[in-house]
């Protein structure tokens, strides 16, 4: 195959093998800078398509693809679902039989496997990089890249090792890949993996099919015990900061009768591991857990990930939530929120020996405190923290934008706690912490308050019709709007701004957010596919029956979404499976006889029903035949629309002219008739009509060759499918 492969012989494996047939945002321009040769970085978010970004083109190219991994689970479950697609792949670490690892060592010198799975520390040894060298490795991808970077969230001492690896392998070209990662960790990433000029390539860190919500602590357990059972056929997370708290949430919600296992890194190894496969095989409905449950899990259908403690950072809450919806069906996040939570984390962070790590640490625990108390689009807050704009004013899909929190006029209470904050500086000739100043307001009878003289103050007590902690919301309200600050360090002290302190010289109007009241679940669900919802049923039953004979989770078998699909367009002939999205060759060979024959069974005695909804962007379109209609789609349809041409919205949104044209063959398999004649001339149609005439059942290389080059790729292809979607006349 060429260095520069056409979208044809890219988009057949991605049908036949994967089951797709249309790339996501970014995914085939990667592939195609690696097929070239090139260094990639690649940040998509959690179920953006990562793995696909370095296993198609392992498919298409020569020699053997070497994927680095930091998890045995993670390794595994991709391996399941590559042999499960067809893909000669394997995996090489300690969970391996003597036997088992003889044999998988025979197959890769014998060239038998197109990827091989490798912890970081099993690269570097018996002689691994030597046998590398001697299997002909095209192309080394590091997954979960941010592990390598002491300043990411979940550093790993282990991937530090890799920095190594481009002088033994200098030919080689790599592929970094990550979910999560700021400015200051893309670049630590490429310098520790010496990237050659990589092309570099950062998707939006949107995840338009989640929702955000955050409700103040008031009865913890009742309120996750509450949440899980008004959700009784979803699966889900609940992340604690201990180990003593995942093992108590656990044990209380079994005794409540549902489902539930803990998972923590001081549990036994085995006890971890039967956790995470009864989770996913769907046997665990909840898991409780700390931050060492997650990385390794490819499991889709995750419907909800709770908080039940404050997150450290706004990196690992990221990631952490980005276990929910990764099939692209909705997903809801909720955190619960308590001061006592943000003064356990202090706690921790004052443990710290490096004082540069507790700097650090305090600087990110003060950015999740904005996060959890902020009144505004928490959609738009993430966005902003990794450096993307978010351009609604109303996401539809978080508390905030669903209920927006009422303003009042606070400018007493602003005040006074400005006041106080001055008058103790003034007094002291330093400035203190909040807590203090907060005491100093509410009339506390500290003896350290006494030996400063903070008693005396004008200011002392004049707050004492509000709680500490109420104070200190509105503290951190104020440093957000710029009218105080906390000074960084081990004992941060408050201080009035200059702006501060001219709203407090000038008496300017100060708008106050009230507090957050009780939730009543009112997140909406974006993303939804409205499908029969019995016959998903009976489909989510039979996949258990092949994943159980299979020994695989259900998800390998086939995700939610593609049951969804079934259980909404009714296949009943091998044709119509086949065009479900997530049906590839292998997996209607092995399953479609099954598949068809429930769904057959079901329409003996019930009816079917008609679907006219548009469940990823919310606009009308006719009944599809299994192809979902994502965001990315929706919006090419837009701007089309509104006037564009294709080059233009390519240019205009960064993606290829030929994601742009899957876009709109997509678009037209699932029943949108675009104006085709804005694409090409009535003249350039007859053209091309004789020529597919001509050659009946060719690929669009032969026809392209036949008009001596005079219509595009992307032409034949749009043309070809409006064509057999019977909008240019009688298809062939």
């Amino acid at each position: 195959m060429s260095s520069r492969p056409s979208s044809t012989e890219l988009l057949t494996p991605l049908k036949t093998v994967f089951g797709y047939t249309a790339f996501r945002p970014l995914q085939e321009q990667i592939i195609r800078d690696s097929l070239a040769g090139k260094d990639v970085f690649a940040l998509l978010p959690t179920g953006g398509g990562k793995s696909l970004c370095f296993q198609l083109p392992a498919l298409v190219r020569p020699g053997l693809t070497v994927v680095i991994s930091p998890l045995i689970a993670l390794m595994k479950d991709q391996v399941d679902s590559l042999r499960a697609n067809g893909v000669p792949a394997t995996f090489l670490n300690s969970s391996l039989t003597e036997a088992e690892r003889r044999e998988r060592w025979r197959g890769l010198h014998a060239r038998e496997f197109k990827l091989l799975y490798l912890a970081p520390e099993r690269l570097f040894a018996g002689g691994m990089i030597d046998e590398l060298q001697r299997w002909g490795v095209a192309c080394v991808a590091v997954d979960e890249a941010h592990c390598i970077s002491e300043w990411g969230h979940d550093f790993r001492p282990e991937y530090r090792q890799l920095s190594g690896l481009r002088e033994r392998l200098p030919e080689t070209p790599f592929m970094a890949l990550t979910a999560t990662a700021t400015g200051r960790v893309r670049n630590d990433i490429m310098s520790q993996l010496h990237l050659r000029d990589a092309a570099l390539y950062v998707a939006s860190f949107n995840r338009p099919n989640l929702s955000y919500r955050v409700e103040s602590k008031t009865a913890g357990y009742r309120q996750v015990l509450d949440f899980i059972r008004r959700r009784p056929q979803d699966c889900g997370i609940v992340y604690c900061a201990s180990r003593a708290g995942a093992d108590s949430l656990a044990a209380k919600l079994t005794e409540d009768g549902l489902k539930a296992a803990p998972y923590h890194a001081g549990m036994e190894k085995e006890n971890r591991n039967r956790t995470q496969e009864r989770f996913l095989r769907d046997e665990v409905r909840v898991v409780c857990a700390t931050i060492a449950f997650g990385m390794g899990i490819n499991k889709p259908n995750v419907r909800f990930v709770v908080h039940y403690d404050l997150p450290k950072n706004i990196e690992g809450y990221y990631q952490e939530t980005g276990r929910a919806g990764r099939d692209g069906l909705p997903g809801e996040c909720l955190l619960l929120f308590s001061s006592g939570d943000v003064t356990k984390q202090t706690r921790f962070i004052e443990e710290k020996p490096d004082p540069r790590e507790q700097a650090l640490a305090r600087e990110q625990l003060q950015t999740m405190v904005r996060y959890a108390e902020c009144a505004h689009c928490r959609r738009r807050t993430l966005l902003d923290y990794f450096g993307e704009q978010y351009p609604e004013a109303n996401c539809g899909g978080c508390d905030n934008c669903l209920a927006p929190r009422s303003s009042y006029d606070g400018t007493l209470l602003a005040q006074k706690l400005m006041s106080c904050a001055f008058r103790i500086r003034q007094r002291s000739g330093v400035s203190f912490g909040l807590n203090h100043v907060v005491a100093v307001l509410t009339g506390s009878e500290s003896e350290r308050i006494r030996q400063c003289g903070h008693h005396e103050l004008s200011t002392f007590g004049i707050g004492k019709d509000l709680s500490r902690n109420e104070w200190g919301a509105i503290a951190r309200e104020l440093i957000g709007q710029g009218l105080l600050t906390q000074t960084p360090g081990q004992f941060p002290t408050l201080e009035l701004t200059a702006t501060g302190a001219t709203a407090l010289k000038e008496r300017r109007a100060i708008q106050l957010t009230k507090p957050k009241e009780p939730a009543r679940d009112r997140t909406e669900k974006t993303g939804e596919i409205a499908c029969d919802q019995v016959l998903f049923e009976a489909l989510r039953q039979l996949r258990k029956e092949l994943a159980d004979r299979e020994g695989v989770p259900p998800y390998i078998v086939f995700g939610d979404a593609t049951l969804r699909w079934m259980a909404r367009s009714y296949p009943t002939t091998e044709a119509e499976l086949g065009t479900i999205s997530g049906v590839g060759a292998m997996k209607l060979r092995n399953y479609g006889s099954a598949v068809l024959s429930t769904i057959r069974t079901y329409l003996r005695s019930q009816a079917r029903q008609e679907f006219t909804d548009a469940p990823a962007g919310g606009e009308r379109v006719q009944k599809t035949r299994g192809e979902l209609l994502n965001v990315s789609v929706l919006e090419t349809l837009r701007m089309f629309r509104e006037g564009m041409d294709l080059e233009a919205i390519a240019r205009s949104r960064g993606l290829a002219s030929s994601t742009i044209v899957g876009h709109v063959c997509s678009a037209v398999e699932a029943g949108e008739r675009p104006d085709w004649a804005r694409i090409f001339s009535a003249a350039e149609a007859a053209e091309m009509r004789r020529t597919f005439e001509q050659l009946p059942g060719a690929s669009l290389t032969p026809v392209h060759e036949a008009l001596g080059g005079r219509m595009s790729f992307e032409q034949l292809r749009l043309f070809r499918t409006l064509w057999q979607a019977g909008q240019l006349g009688p298809a062939p």
